[in-house]
C-alpha cells in the first residue's frame, strides 16, 4: 500500500522494479485475481515515472539474487537503505560497503532483465495465458 501512495501521488517519485518471471506466474488466488494483478502491473508500467523489467526463465547464467531486495535511494546516497527479506526476518542495510554491494547486484539484475517494452509484452502474454 505504501508503494502505491508513492507511485500514485501528484508528484510521484521514480519507481523501478525488476521481477522474476516466477513471481509473475505464482497464483496466490484464482485466475481472475492473478489476471487482474498482471493487468495492474501493465497499467502502472505505462506511467512515465515507473519502469518494470522482467527476468525471464529463458535467461541463461542468472544467479546472485535469490531473495527480495528493495533499494530506497535518493539525492543523498548516504541515506540510501536496502531492505532484504531473509529466513530470519527483514534486514535493513545502510552501511556504505553493504550498500555498494547491493547497488552492484541491482545493476547486474537490471542488466540481465528484459527492456521495459519486452517486459510488458511478456507480462501481457502471461495475463492471456492465465
Amino acid at each position: 500500500m505504501k508503494r502505491k501512495v508513492v507511485i500514485e501521488r501528484p508528484d510521484p517519485m521514480p519507481y523501478e522494479t525488476v521481477i522474476h518471471e516466477a513471481a509473475l506466474r505464482i497464483k496466490v488466488a484464482g485466475r481472475a485475481v492473478t489476471r487482474a494483478q498482471l493487468e495492474r502491473i501493465l497499467e502502472m508500467s505505462e506511467a512515465d515515472h515507473v519502469t518494470v523489467r522482467v527476468i525471464p526463465f529463458a535467461l541463461d547464467d542468472f544467479a546472485g539474487a535469490g531473495s527480495t531486495m528493495v533499494h530506497l535511494g535518493g539525492a543523498v546516497s548516504r541515506l540510501d537503505t536496502v531492505v532484504r527479506d531473509a529466513p530470519h526476518g527483514t534486514a535493513f542495510v545502510d552501511s556504505e560497503a553493504q550498500l555498494e554491494h547491493f547497488r552492484k547486484l541491482f545493476r547486474k539484475v537490471k542488466a540481465g532483465s528484459l527492456p521495459p517494452g519486452r517486459s510488458r509484452d511478456l507480462i501481457h502474454q502471461l495475463a492471456k495465458e492465465v
